[in-house]
């Protein structure tokens, strides 16, 4: 087995990670470990696009559609399932290659995770009642009463980030942030890791993005979504905010065309491989950053590099 105790492949959404991740692990003998925060979620394979069950046939796959689509996934339930997860690769002997574009998930690995406790479902209702009766920007209000430097923090219109706050104030009667001060100490800490960054022309990743978006609608990619929505969840519950499954709602309430649908969530897809650029790029500088043509050899030389070592 290659001297490394795991392979990390991350990039914006559409760059072939997945690709990469397989090739990979039918050269090393490894276990393809999902870093998406989407595609956790059994709901939604086609619309998240997670590997197909021929790609998931060649070799093994874990935390891939292993989530209802009811259940708030946090980063400390993918830490935890990521920790069983290991101890099976080193009982089998795979090389773990985690793959994603979740980029809180690969930060939680390497560098630890906040010791915020789980919010009980009856005060995360409460607190979205509220969110619903006095809007983003009244919520808003009620945390800076709170906690003030969370306020500060936050634009009165994130009503996601602004909620979560109040959760966790309320919950436990601490702040967010004295919360994620406390950090866990990282899964990978102290590991011998491998990590990657997809970068591929931009132009040709928006293209990409555009025409996978009209492929899953062609795959069948409304009906997945037609049935999440019978579902009648919480449209704040991540597998609801789906890239994709917004706009394929409103096209099925119908107060929307599907070449709406489809133009928004194509348009949503390309943000987010926007913002995911970005965060890489702040949060974790020192990865390196390769074109998708490149990646295998460059992976494979520093895998062989490790070794040698």
């Amino acid at each position: 087995m290659p001297s490394v105790d795991a392979v990390l492949i991350a990039g914006p959404t559409a760059s072939g990670k997945s690709a990469l991740a397989l090739a990979l692990a039918e050269q090393l003998g490894g276990v393809v470990i999902n870093a998406d925060s989407m595609q956790v979620y059994g709901d939604l394979r086609i619309i998240t696009a997670r590997p197909t069950p021929g790609e998931e046939a060649r070799v093994p796959h874990r935390l891939y559609g292993h989530v209802d689509a009811a259940v708030n996934y946090s980063v400390g339930h993918y830490v935890a399932d990521v920790r069983a997860v290991l101890a099976e690769a080193t009982a089998r002997r795979w090389v773990p290659i985690v793959c994603g574009g979740t980029g809180l998930y690969f930060k939680a690995l390497t560098q630890g995770l906040s010791r915020v406790p789980p919010v009980p479902d009856a005060v995360r209702a409460a607190v979205r009642a509220d969110l619903d009766r006095l809007g983003p920007e009244g919520l808003h209000a009620v945390l800076a009463e709170r906690d003030p430097a969370a306020a500060a923090r936050l634009a009165p219109r994130d009503r996601l980030r602004v909620a979560r706050a109040l959760e966790v104030l309320t919950a436990t009667g601490r702040p967010l942030a004295a919360w994620q001060a406390e950090s866990e100490p990282a899964v990978l800490a102290g590991a011998r890791v491998v990590p990657v960054f997809l970068a591929p022309d931009r132009a040709d990743l928006y293209a990409r993005i555009n025409a996978r978006f009209v492929r899953m609608i062609e795959a069948g990619a409304l009906d997945e979504v037609r049935v999440l929505g019978a579902r009648g969840l919480d449209p704040l519950l991540p597998a609801m905010r789906a890239h994709g499954v917004p706009g394929l709602l409103q096209y099925l309430a119908g107060t929307a065309s599907l070449e709406q649908a489809i133009t928004k969530g194509q348009a949503d897809t390309r943000h987010y491989a926007k913002r995911q650029h970005t965060w890489f790029r702040h949060q974790l500088p020192d990865w390196p950053w390769v074109t998708p043509a490149r990646a295998l050899d460059d992976v494979l030389a520093r895998v062989g590099a490790l070794a040698a070592s």
